[in-house]
């Protein structure tokens, strides 16, 4: 595959650039296999619907088509255009505060899980495949305790699974 520049100017990165070194999908490391792909996620409804409005050009227009996002130019974001309709976020004030963002993905593991859905590899890859892989924990919890198939069981975890590109409705 021939690399390919993006070039990104939005609200949060200016004249940020990052190489694409694999096909979209393809190519992921045998140790990350998410379940969901970024416009799955989008399309479901993750992230109260606040997430990504003001950098979507720099991803296939496809991803936005059918995806869940809170009103413009209102604060905050609506838990109610999740999946499970809870909140299961906590705010990027917190991510930074704990040392989870990396400065070439200000808004978090969903900003760098898109980017390398989209073919980009980074140095911050293994630190965010072992978080994603850490997260499975929750996936345990929800089998462990709930039916199979109550979507009502433990709603605040399924959500927080599907913000990390599990799909929590199979369990």
């Amino acid at each position: 595959m021939k690399t390919k520049t993006i070039v990104v100017s939005d609200k949060m990165q200016k004249n940020y650039r990052y190489q694409l070194m694999e096909p979209i999908g393809k190519n992921f490391r045998s140790d990350f296999e998410p379940e969901l792909t970024p416009k799955e996620m989008l399309r479901l409804g993750v992230f109260g619907g606040r997430y990504m409005r003001d950098c979507a050009s720099e991803f296939p227009d496809d991803w936005f088509s059918g995806a869940k996002f809170h009103a413009e130019n209102t604060p905050g974001h609506n838990p109610k255009l999740n999946f499970f309709e809870v909140d299961a976020s906590q705010p990027l004030s917190v991510w930074r505060k704990k040392g989870w963002i990396h400065e070439d993905d200000p808004r978090g593991w969903f900003q760098w899980y898109c980017r390398y859905y989209m073919g980009r590899r980074h140095e911050d890859d293994d630190r965010q495949i072992k978080r994603w892989r850490a997260f499975k924990r929750h996936w345990s919890a929800v089998k462990n305790n709930c039916e199979k198939g109550d979507l009502s069981c433990r709603k605040k975890q399924r959500q927080a699974l599907l913000h990390w590109a599990y799909d929590s409705r199979k369990i």
